[in-house]
């Protein structure tokens, strides 16, 4: 995915916790070819397929070696992390992120422009 996406993560889990990261069909099938199964690793939340949380944390987030199992293979929303788009505002960077101040004005305008590219793909797919 190039250095664009390339995350820079303290491995904290702030991000892993909680999450209410929506997947792209490209996602899901990415993941599927992994040989992972569907019904494991997300949930239906009106209308939106996000990643599904186990025991307060993402599917795929090990909280005993602080690592994401799919690290390599994230959904892109996790790729432009820690951008995040604010609700009927722009693209910020995740204030919770430790890694956020590591983000330049320059990566947060061509991750804001993806994460509107990804967002409308996310609204086309869903399923209300």
């Amino acid at each position: 995915m190039g250095d664009l996406f390339l995350v820079r993560c303290s491995n904290c889990g702030i991000c892993c916790e909680e999450t209410l990261m929506e997947l792209s069909s490209e996602d899901i099938e990415r993941l599927e070819k992994m040989d992972y199964r569907l019904e494991n690793f997300t949930v239906i939340d009106d209308g939106v397929t996000r990643l599904r949380n186990v025991d307060g944390y993402c599917h795929f987030y090990s909280r005993d070696d602080k690592k994401c199992e799919i690290y390599k293979k994230k959904p892109l929303g996790w790729c432009l992390y820690p951008v995040v788009y604010l609700v009927n505002e722009c693209a910020i960077v995740d204030e919770l992120c430790p890694m956020g101040q590591t983000i330049l004005e320059q990566e947060l305008r061509t991750k804001g422009k993806c994460l509107d590219k990804l967002l409308i793909t996310l609204e086309n797919e869903s399923v209300y």
